[in-house]
Parts: C-alpha cells; structure tokens; sequence
C-alpha cells in the first residue's frame, strides 16, 4: 500500500524515540486543523497542494487560552480566521510567524509549538511524530 511510497526522513532517528507515527492528512481546498500543539517533535511533509500555517511558540500559551477540559487541553479556543479580542485581550501579545508550505517542502515543528493549518487547496501532507 501507501505506506512503501512512504520514506522516513533521517531526522526523526535523532531524539529518544525508537518509533516513528506516521500521519497522512488528506483533504479538498478549506480543510483546517484549528490551532494546537501537539506532545511529540513533528515534521510536516506537503506532498501536494499547498498549506497556509500560523506558528506561535510555546511561551505564549497563556495568550492562547487553551480549553480546560482534558481532552482539549492542547487546543485553543481562539478562532484565528475570526479573533474575538474582547473574549480573548491577551492574545495581542502573542506574536507567531506566517508561512505557506508548498508541495516538496518539509516544516519542523517542535512539541509544545502552537499551530494553525489552513488547505488552500486540495491536499496531501503526511507528518512524522
């Protein structure tokens, strides 16, 4: 299947961890994956279509007011396509990077980052953790 076309970048045999997940993220044109971070390091590969990304790092957590409940507790409860500054006044204090992820290209994210990931077309990404 799929996974023989999958190669493993070099990269992910250099920390602790002994097994690599590999994700596939598939899906049309406006799929989003709302702002979170996730546990492990994860590098994200575009296969095709492009990705529009939003990085904030780990220090402004506090401005982006995390759900409290545990299983949501690594995603925001700010809409960045709509920020409501009166529920969340300190989010003007975080300052993150803006970037568009092309097909061939490779980002890493480190555990703990805060990411927002826009399709700004039909897509086919597939992420090492």
């Amino acid at each position: 299947g799929l996974a023989r076309d999958i190669a493993i970048p070099d990269l992910c045999f250099t920390g602790d961890e002994d097994e690599v997940d590999i994700n596939v993220w598939i899906g049309p044109k406006g799929t989003i994956s709302p702002l979170h971070t996730d546990p492990k390091h994860n590098f994200l590969c575009q296969v095709t279509g492009s990705k529009y990304i939003v990085l904030y790092p780990a220090v402004h957590s506090d401005q982006m007011y995390p759900h409290s409940t545990p299983l949501l507790f690594n995603t925001s409860r700010i809409d960045l396509q709509k920020v409501d500054l009166t529920e969340f006044p300190d989010f003007t204090a975080a300052s993150g990077w803006h970037l568009i992820l092309e097909p061939g290209e490779m980002l890493y994210i480190p555990p703990g980052v805060w990411h927002f990931v826009k399709s700004l077309e039909t897509s086919f990404s597939v992420s090492f953790w």
